[in-house]
This record gives structure tokens, sequence and C-alpha cells, in this order.
């Protein structure tokens, strides 16, 4: 087992527009997307005091009653079950979350107490998004694609959300918070309390994500790995809960709007002679596979739904 050896980039140059620290930092962040998808972020534009509140609160609001939290309980029109669950997402024994559509979204069910938090909250999304937006593209320009394409792919944000999780700590030596698996959208960012328990697997071995204050970790999804034509990776992670405290984290989910359809791009397949390492499919189809593994979940590991699924074989 490793500990933090993923790099973390200072993105002030991307406000100050400094043209040198803006190609350092997008050297290491291609560096860190080819070889396994992870990397952290500081001077990202995010309030800290905002983060060390949302924290403060979220861990107010997880101790409520189980009558006070179910306030906010989930509505069933939502794309996702949206609102305070303790499912289908995880094991409910291990622990529960509070999922959080945009602001604007008519299927948010926002706590009314701790007071402020359901404002937290909203600011929160808020700035997180307009951090997916940049971070999608910087990783745009990774990639070498055309000024803003990602963007005009990608140009509805009603399919973005965010989670508060909780995670109770492990008893019977079993401490499995969130089973090894890839995230499905585009970008997701992870804000994790002192207590850590992230993990990336890179050649073969977990390494743990210890917590720095101040950074803001950021992963790259399936849909990243699939128009890229595996030139960015998914990366595979886990989280592992500790015996003794509860773990609280944040997590933002800059995704895509469930009508794309997704497929290697032709920059990485036919303009340079490589064969695409995926078959084309839509979006949501996608997702409503991937939210079958967690509501119904096979009884077999080997048969739960990875973007695998869409692999062709070379």
């Amino acid at each position: 087992m490793g500990e933090a050896c993923i790099p973390t980039v200072d993105l002030s140059p991307f406000v100050r527009e400094d043209e040198d620290g803006k190609k350092k930092a997008m050297e290491v962040i291609t560096q860190a997307c080819s070889e396994y998808g992870f990397f952290q972020i500081v001077n990202h534009g995010v309030s800290l005091d905002l983060i060390k509140e949302a924290m403060q609160l979220s861990k107010t609001f997880f101790d409520y009653s189980d009558e006070e939290k179910n306030k906010s309980s989930a509505s069933s029109v939502a794309p996702l079950p949206a609102g305070y669950n303790r499912h289908p997402l995880h094991s409910p024994d291990k622990n529960e979350y509070l999922l959080i559509f945009p602001p604007e979204s008519s299927f948010n069910v926002l706590p009314q107490n701790p007071p402020n938090f359901r404002d937290v909250l909203k600011e929160m999304f808020v700035q997180l998004s307009k951090m997916g937006v940049l971070l999608e593209s910087i990783i745009n320009d990774c990639l070498g694609l055309p000024t803003n394409f990602l963007k005009e792919f990608n140009n509805d944000r009603s399919w973005d959300f965010m989670v508060a999780l909780r995670y109770f700590p492990a008893s019977n030596n079993e401490n499995n918070g969130i089973t090894e698996h890839e995230d499905g959208n585009c970008v997701t960012f992870v804000i994790q309390d002192e207590v850590g328990g992230l993990q990336l697997r890179k050649n073969g071995e977990w390494i743990s994500v210890v917590p720095t204050e101040g950074a803001i970790v950021v992963n790259v999804g399936d849909v990243i790995q699939v128009l890229s034509n595996k030139k960015f990776k998914s990366a595979t992670h886990r989280v592992v809960r500790p015996e003794v405290r509860n773990r609280y984290s944040f997590a933002f989910f800059h995704n895509l709007k469930g009508d794309k359809w997704v497929e290697p791009l032709p920059r990485f397949t036919k303009d340079i002679g490589e064969p695409p390492k995926y078959r084309g499919f839509q979006f949501k189809e996608y997702q409503e596979l991937r939210m079958r593994n967690k509501t119904n979940p096979p009884s077999r590991p080997e048969d739960v739904i990875h973007i695998t699924h869409y692999a062709i074989d070379t």
C-alpha cells in the first residue's frame, strides 16, 4: 500500500493568464491523465472558507435524527434519487448521502436545517460547477482538441450533480466504503476530510490519497477516456472506511447530457490511423446500466458493467 504521490497542480496561472505557468501545469495534467487519471489542484478558485463551512454543516446534518434527515428525502421523479438517502447508490449499512442537483433544478430536496446549509450547498455547487468548466477546457487543450471543442460538445449543465457523504466506521474487520470502480462521467472533484480513505489504483497497487488542506482531488471519467480513445485514463479508485471514525466528503460530478452520443473522436482514430477502442453509445444508456449495477448488483463481479462493456476487441 502506497501513500499519496499523485501530482498537485497550481491553477492560479489560468486565472493570471501566465502562459509559462499554464504550459507547465498542462504538462503535469497531461502526464497524470495519461498514466492513471488522478491529480490534485490548489488555488482553484473555490473558497476555502466555504469548503470548511460546508464540511462542518454536513457533519451537523448527518448527526440529526433519521426523522429530521428524511425531511429531505428523495424525489421519485428525479433522474437520480435526489435528497437524503441510504440507498441505492451504496450499501445502507456503510454510508448515507445527500444528493444535490443544480440550484435551479426542480429535483432538489435541500435541507432546511442546519440553518444556512441550503445556501452553502447552493454556493458550493455554483463554485464547483465553474471549476468543472475550467478543468474541462484545460483537458480540452491538453488533448490538443480545437479551442472550446469540449465546451461546445458538453454545453448543458443540467445533468451535473453533487453529493455530500458520510461513511460509517468499519466494523467486524470489514472496511469497504465503496468498492473499486471508475466514474462514468467526464470529470469528478472530491473534497475529503482529514480522515481520508480515498485510494487509487496505479500499476496494480492501491495508493492512498492523503488529504491535503485546501486541495481538491480531480479524476477523469469514462466519457473522456472514450472520447480520447483511451489516451486519457478513467481512474480506478475506491474508498476504505476507518475503523473508529466517520468519514465525510463531497463529490461533484461534471457530467454529460443524457442524449449525447459518445464515441472515440476522429482525431484519436482515423485521423492518425488508429482503430477505435470503443463502439459508440448514448450516454444515458450507459448510466442506466451503471445504475442497475447499484440497485440490482450482479451475483458475479465479472458481470458488473464497466466501460469495457463497449470495448472493441482488437
